[in-house]
This record gives structure tokens, C-alpha cells and sequence, in this order.
């Protein structure tokens, strides 16, 4: 005989689900919440960096153009990105102008790797870091680990065999810059400040080694110089440099639920991010009911914020062309932000909209990704997606339980249009919210209706992914929109150790296994099991 898991009605509920006290029934009922981002907050408080305009960067792009048919040719196939992917690449830097294009392709190739490959990001443990316990590092180091080995294998770059540098501020370390445009040294450092000491980003020292050196030229038209502090010596091998630091933060204290923010601290000439700050706030990692899957799903966030899902760097993201591959004459260069006729924010670029009309069924136009306006600032906008229309995808600003949460092929398509990487989109998670439901699925005029994603009341029922028991909740992020959120406590139906042999589980006639699943029933027996083996008051059942 087939059995089906089942999770009663709410009608059915208070009769065949009795809890043991009032203390069980607030833990239920509890929804599970796992991690809250304020990455906005934080980048909005750095000020970033990058190669003064008359320094080349060492990641500066660099082609010839007998080199353009060559790198999407044939051979490469045997790399990871498709020959697809790499012809977008070459599509995108076509897109410049002859004259942008002629001064890009005939910059000194000698330092370019000939194709994108997969993004190496190095970490580096800040001097400012508290000394931490053998069990809080092994567990702060497994995660970062695995949330980098799970991006490098998403996303891939243009190498370069250089060292990586760096930049100085010149507002710190120059006292006042020659300004007068017909100066042979115009917008260059004309004495130091006696105050200059290093460079740092949210709390963290930068060390000399990884920064580029900085000169004074004490005459406006002569090219005599004083070295105040000289190039480091780099930090060899890397693409990104991710300074990742454990300590109990102000930020940390002041709400349990954020577990981690970060910023980007520096970019290269392109624009693209190559330095960021990562704090992991302590507290998780020394609680006995550590996640590592969580602790992972939280860094692999904050590290998408630093590569450039960033509502800072979306003015920033590099293809030129994006106003007529999308259709919208009026928009400028950079402008990939539109309000529609609701007043929802969207971020409309070409590989974004066709995602989300794929996920969605729709042949609409007037799309692009709608992003969360809570915990916006005066643009009405953040650097997340909206949580009614893209629930449980990695860049919502409300992270739950691992299980339920998908690194989607919106999200990566979005990093695909940065202009900065090439995208496995193979590699891409299947999100099943809101999936062929249609271009106005999420709004607030239609989410208030009962429905295989929504729901209304307060009820007990099956989240949509019918892999935990949950009841039906709104939160600041659903603007009045109400989901079945997963309980806190043995909600997961697929977890047999939820079948305790104690409490309502003993006599609910419920099958905790991996193949177990939630789904609604009005099932009801006596509370006695019969001779023939009838099961009572099912609640969760293997298939």
C-alpha cells in the first residue's frame, strides 16, 4: 500500500495535534528565521577605492585584434565556461565603440590569460582579529571554504598573471593635489600628509604588502618625485582578496539574527570588485546548535554582495549596450533600474529579464526583477530581490533554513550582466517559487488570494516545498502577503530524528524519513489504533 505524507487541515488541528503545555505550542508556532542581511547599511557607510585614472590596473582587460576570433575558438571548448558563454564575453567587449574598443584591444596583452577562468578568491586574516577557540576556527574556516569552492565553480574571470595591489587613498595620504589641468602632473599628489599612515575598510588595516606604493611630485611641471611609501609586494594568485574576521560587533549584538555583513572595499579599473570585508559574527559559531550548511548559505550571500550584487555597483556594470538589448530607448548608460506602474523597483538587464520570463511563462515586456524596497534607502530600492516574487532565492534579504533556499538562475544572471564574469549557468539551482505562474505572480493586489504559494488566515499547513510543516505568516519583507513559514521545532518532514518516540509524534501516526513529505488531509480516526492496522490522526507520512 502507497502512504503519502499528510499534515492535517487547520480545522482538524487543535483535535488531533493536543500540545503537551503552552510553552511547546509558542515553540511551534515560532517560524524558523535563520539569517537577516544589512549589507546596504553597511557598504553605504565605505567609501571604495580604485587605480587612480592615470594608473593602469594590473586586471585591466587587454586584447589584440588577431586575439579576438582565437579566444572563442574551438579548443576552449574543453574549459568549463561553454563556447556560448565565452562568445558573450567577446559580444560584450564588441559592444564598445572603435575608438574604446582600438584602446582596450591594444593595451600589453602579456599579463592576460587568454580566457576566463574559474574566479580565485583568496582570504586573509585581519592582525585585528580576536584569538579564537580550536572549534570556533575549524568551524569558521570549513565554512568560508566551502562557500568559495561553491562560487569559484559558478563564476570565472579574465586572470592576470600579476601580483594583485591595491589601492591608496590619495585624499589620505596627500595633503593637496596639483588641480590646475594644463600642470604636466594635473590631478597627482603635490605633498603628503604628515598623518598618512595605511589604508583600512570597515575596521580592518590593510597591510603595506598588499598595497600599491604612492609618490609626491613637489613641482607642477616637473617630473622629479619622492617615494613615500613603495609598492607591497602583492598577494599573488588571486582575483578577489576577502578579508574575513570572527568578533561579537555592535551590529552583531544589536540583532541576533544578522549573522554576517561585509563590503566591498576596492575595485579594479573595469569597475569590478576586487577587495572586500567579511565579519561572521561570533556568537554562531560558538552555540552548540551550529549549522555549518547555514553558517555556508550565509557566506556564499554576503560573498554574491562583495562580487557586485550590489545596488551601489548596478550603475557600474560594464555593457554599454543594455538600453537597446532590453528595448528602452530612454535608458542611459548605467540606468538598469525602472519603476513600473505599481511603483515596483526593477532591475531590467538582458540576461535578468529573459530568466525571469523563462521562470515565470510570460512573454511580458515591461519586466525586469523586482527588488526589495524594505530597508531601502531614498533611491527605494535595495541590493536584494523581492522576497513575494523570488522567495528563497539566495540574494532575498531574509535567508531561512539551507534546505529551502536556491542559488538561482536569476541571481546568476544578474552576475552574468555585472559585464565582470562569465556565469555556469548549469550549475544553477532550480527555484520553484512562483514557477510558470505568470509575470504578475507576487504583487500585492494578487498575492492576498489562497493559492499553491499564498495563503490567508493564520492556519497550520505545508511550506510550498512540502518538506517542513508550517503556518501561515507575513513578515516586513511579504508587505502584507502571507506564506506558509516552516515551524522552528521538528517541522522538517524529511529529518527522522523528529520521530522522537515521545510527545504528540507517539501517537500521530506520523513517518519521519528522507522521502517524507507534507501535504493537507482531513484524514480523522479514534484516537485507538484498530485491528485491521489503521493509522491514527496522520500527520506527516512516507510516500
Amino acid at each position: 500500500m502507497v502512504e503519502f505524507p499528510v499534515i492535517f487541515k487547520q480545522e482538524h488541528l487543535i483535535q488531533m495535534m493536543p500540545f503537551p503545555n503552552p510553552i511547546l505550542l509558542l515553540l511551534l508556532l515560532m517560524p524558523c528565521v535563520w539569517g537577516k542581511c544589512i549589507f546596504d547599511e553597511v557598504q553605504s557607510s565605505i567609501r571604495v577605492l580604485s587605480p587612480p585614472d592615470n594608473r593602469s590596473s594590473p586586471s585591466d582587460w587587454a586584447f589584440k585584434e588577431d586575439d579576438v576570433k582565437r579566444e572563442v575558438s574551438v579548443n576552449e571548448q574543453e574549459d568549463w565556461l561553454t563556447h556560448v558563454q565565452i562568445q558573450n564575453h567577446q559580444k560584450a567587449i564588441l559592444q564598445y565603440s572603435p575608438s574604446q574598443r582600438s584602446k582596450r584591444m591594444t593595451r600589453d596583452r602579456s599579463n592576460v590569460i587568454d580566457k576566463p577562468q574559474p574566479i580565485r578568491i583568496k582570504t586573509w586574516t585581519p592582525r585585528e582579529s580576536p584569538v579564537l577557540s580550536q572549534w570556533e576556527t575549524e568551524r569558521l574556516e570549513a565554512a568560508v571554504s566551502d562557500a568559495i569552492n561553491t562560487v569559484s565553480k559558478l563564476l570565472a574571470v579574465w586572470r592576470v598573471n600579476r601580483k594583485l595591489l591595491l589601492s591608496r587613498d590619495i585624499n589620505k595620504y596627500c595633503r593637496f593635489i596639483w588641480r590646475n589641468s594644463s600642470s604636466a602632473n594635473f590631478n597627482k599628489c603635490g605633498r603628503a600628509s604628515d598623518n598618512y599612515r595605511t589604508e583600512s575598510c570597515l575596521g580592518v588595516t590593510i597591510p603595506d604588502d598588499h598595497l600599491s606604493g604612492c609618490v609626491v611630485y613637489p613641482h607642477p611641471d616637473q617630473t622629479d618625485l619622492k617615494v613615500i611609501k613603495p609598492d607591497g609586494v602583492g598577494i599573488p594568485d588571486t582575483d578577489v582578496l576577502l578579508y574575513v574576521k570572527a568578533q561579537s560587533t555592535d551590529k552583531c549584538r544589536a540583532d541576533s539574527s544578522v549573522l554576517a555583513y561585509s563590503a566591498h572595499c576596492q575595485s579594479n579599473s573595469e569597475g569590478r570588485p576586487v577587495a572586500g570585508v567579511m565579519v561572521i559574527c561570533r556568537e554562531p559559531l560558538s552555540i552548540e546548535g551550529f549549522s555549518h550548511e547555514h553558517m555556508v548559505q550565509t557566506v556564499i550571500h554576503e560573498l554574491l554582495h562583495v562580487l557586485g550584487f550590489s545596488k551601489e555597483l548596478f550603475s557600474k556594470w560594464t555593457d554599454r549596450s543594455l538600453s537597446s538589448q532590453i528595448g528602452m530607448d530612454s535608458f542611459s548608460h548605467g540606468q538598469v533600474i525602472y519603476t513600473d506602474e505599481s511603483g515596483q523597483m526593477r532591475l531590467c538587464t538582458p540576461n535578468v529579464n529573459k530568466a525571469l520570463h523563462t521562470h515565470l511563462n510570460t512573454t511580458h515586456t515591461d519586466l525586469g526583477a523586482p527588488l526589495e524596497n524594505q530597508d531601502a534607502d531614498s533611491r527605494g530600492f535595495s541590493s536584494h530581490w523581492e522576497a513575494r516574487v523570488l522567495q528563497g532565492s539566495i540574494m532575498t534579504a531574509m535567508l531561512t533554513e539551507p534546505a529551502l533556499v536556491r542559488i538561482d538562475v536569476i541571481t546568476l544572471s544578474a552576475l552574468q550582466d555585472t559585464g565582470w564574469y562569465s556565469v555556469n549557468l548549469s550549475q544553477a539551482q532550480n527555484l520553484l517559487w512562483g514557477e510558470n505562474e505568470g509575470a504578475f505572480f507576487g504583487s500585492v493586489s494578487t498575492c492576498k488570494r489562497s493559492s499553491s504559494f499564498f495563503c490567508t488566515g493564520s492556519g497550520f499547513g505545508c511550506h510550498y516545498l512540502h518538506l517542513h510543516k508550517g503556518v501561515c505568516q507575513s513578515d516586513q519583507y511579504l508587505e502584507g502577503c502571507r506564506i506558509y513559514k516552516p515551524l522552528a521545532n521538528g517541522s522538517e518532514c524529511w529529518k527522522e530524528e523528529n520521530e522522537t518516540g515521545s510527545g504528540p509524534e507517539v501517537w500521530s501516526g506520523e513517518i519521519f524519513r528522507s522521502d517524507s513529505r507534507c501535504f493537507l488531509s482531513n484524514i480523522i480516526k479514534e484516537a485507538a489504533v484498530t485491528d485491521t492496522g489503521a493509522l491514527e490522526r496522520t500527520g506527516t507520512r512516507s510516500r
